[in-house]
């Protein structure tokens, strides 16, 4: 039987009491706590990243709305590969710039360009907005690059982590009858892949280890507002074959999203795509934006996604 991080555990009993008190108080979720929530978290435990030569931001067109982007690019001297990066936080909360230091070691880890991009969040914008902007800017970002004569090469790979994984899986998985979009690759991190909230992981984690399941239906209730079929929706339970991009999938064994993010890869894995698993069964969900509980493990997923990137 595995078992928690000691780090990770003796901060998980202060932040379960912290939010039974909150609970008692009267609190009641709304993106305005969710996003100051993980704000908070991330600045505390997250130290600033590595220094990355360049970095401005800019934006990318969409159909509906012009997209925020933030750019990385390790060394602008040089024509590096593409790596466009969508955050977590269940599409209620997170940004660039709560994402900043994460894309940073991403940036350094990887040799890539990273695009950080700024998709609209629900309530304010629900289904499929988030989605329309995840594929405006993998579509534009050689557009953008190019317009701000950055050196690049034409290789596109994705990144996401938790809904930002959602959103790497959703583009990839149209990408496979999408010959305008051409995906090498794509690292998924502790994915949300599945909104039916059926899998057995669910049950097992999803009370009292940082994301619960209750927490995961209001961010679903958010992002979903027209009664749409989340089966449908859920990239887990599309066609699965060979077009789709090298993955590599990273999970944690107290996520109440585990057997979602192994399910996916086992999917992949049959249909003969190169996939790749990384699984750290001593984690929680999250566990990147608590990077000073355990750097070690930080460490070795950043060098990994690296690697991984950079396969011929």
């Amino acid at each position: 039987m595995h078992t928690l991080h000691p780090k990770l555990q003796d901060w998980l009993s202060g932040f379960n009491h912290q939010t039974a008190q909150k609970l008692a108080a009267g609190y009641k979720a709304t993106a305005i706590g969710a996003r100051e929530a993980l704000a908070d978290i991330t600045r505390q435990m997250v130290a600033p990243g590595p220094a990355v030569a360049w970095v401005n931001e800019d934006l990318i067109p969409g159909r509906e709305y012009s997209v925020p982007v933030r750019i990385y690019h390790p060394q602008p001297e040089q024509a590096l590969p593409v790596l466009v990066f969508f955050h977590g936080g269940g599409h209620v909360a997170g940004g660039v710039g709560v994402y900043d230091g994460i894309c940073r070691r991403l940036a350094a880890a990887s040799r890539h360009i990273v695009v950080s991009a700024e998709y609209r969040l629900a309530p304010e914008n629900p289904y499929p907005a988030g989605l329309k902007d995840a594929f405006a800017v993998a579509k534009g970002v050689f557009g953008a690059l190019e317009a701000r004569r950055l050196p690049c090469r034409k290789q596109l790979s994705l990144a996401g982590d938790s809904a930002g994984g959602a959103l790497c899986a959703s583009l990839a998985g149209k990408a496979q009858y999408d010959a305008s979009l051409d995906i090498a690759r794509q690292v998924l991190i502790y994915p949300c892949v599945d909104y039916t909230l059926t899998l057995p992981s669910i049950e097992e984690n999803g009370e009292g280890h940082f994301l619960t399941k209750a927490r995961t239906a209001w961010y679903f209730d958010s992002y979903f507002q027209h009664a749409e079929d989340r089966r449908q929706a859920s990239p887990l339970y599309w066609e699965f074959s060979a077009r789709l991009p090298a993955t590599l999938v990273i999970s944690a064994g107290f996520d109440p999203l585990r057997d979602e993010a192994l399910r996916y890869a086992d999917k992949l894995r049959a249909a003969g795509v190169e996939t790749e698993s990384l699984h750290w069964p001593d984690m929680l969900h999250a566990f990147l934006n608590m990077e000073s509980l355990a750097p070690d493990i930080c460490a070795e997923t950043y060098r990994r996604i690296g690697e991984f990137l950079n396969r011929d």
